[in-house]
């Protein structure tokens, strides 16, 4: 019996390690997830909304922006589950990226708890496909986002700066003025730490070479006892 499994798993070693002998090199588009970072809102965004009736009056659990001179920043949260690509520099995947923390305006609106992701169908002019949600109070979309600026990946760190916040059809109509709808309401920019997301082939990889290991402790320790 110990014979034969081991018998197994080393055919099963050799094809795999001939396998990628003959298999051609190739680069491939790896996978990674945003664990944690800020997303910064621009000091336009202040006066924007001021101009239309909604006066920055209070916030909550608000961090420092990046960079400095911004108006405010949100922490990412750790619910945060948003993918991306580094194909073509970056390529959003799925998921979405929560914030912890809330603003209010004329001291009667308090929105926050914010989450970015994909909304499909979106008929806003200069949409991305990406939205700023609230989650705290409206439970709406705010704002429909624009394609970033130039995106700078290291591997490590993403910067997806001045993405364009433009007013929701939903937060249009909440405002009571439809001809708000898609109206540019300031600069935001995401500066996130990352990590690699495992690649199936390398935990197949992972698991055939487990395998072997363990059809060889087997077979050492029959070994031993014959």
């Amino acid at each position: 019996m110990y014979m034969r499994f081991f018998q197994f798993a080393g055919i099963l070693g050799c094809t795999t390690a001939a396998f990628i002998s003959i298999a051609p090199i190739q680069v491939e588009a790896a996978t990674f997830k945003v664990i944690s970072g800020v997303t910064s809102i621009d000091r336009d965004h202040d006066k924007i909304l001021s101009s239309i009736g909604l006066t920055l009056t209070g916030t909550n659990q608000a961090v420092a922006p990046i960079p400095r001179n911004y108006l405010v920043g949100w922490n990412i949260d750790s619910l945060t589950n948003f993918t991306f690509s580094d194909e073509d520099g970056f390529t959003p995947l799925s998921g979405t990226i929560e914030h912890t923390g809330t603003v209010t305006f004329n001291n009667q609106i308090t929105v926050g708890d914010f989450s970015i992701g994909f909304a499909p169908g979106r008929t806003v002019t200069g949409a991305s496909g990406l939205v700023l949600r609230d989650t705290f109070s409206l439970n709406t979309i705010l704002f429909d986002l624009s394609s970033p600026g130039l995106v700078a990946f290291d591997g490590q760190n993403l910067t997806i700066p001045d993405v364009q916040l433009l007013i929701s059809p939903e937060f249009a109509d909440i405002l009571d003025n439809p001809e708000l709808s898609g109206l540019f309401a300031g600069t935001a920019r995401i500066d996130a730490q990352v990590a690699a997301v495992p690649e199936p082939d390398s935990v197949l990889a992972t698991l055939v070479a487990g395998a072997v290991l363990l059809a060889a402790r087997f077979y050492t320790q029959k070994i031993k006892c014959t």
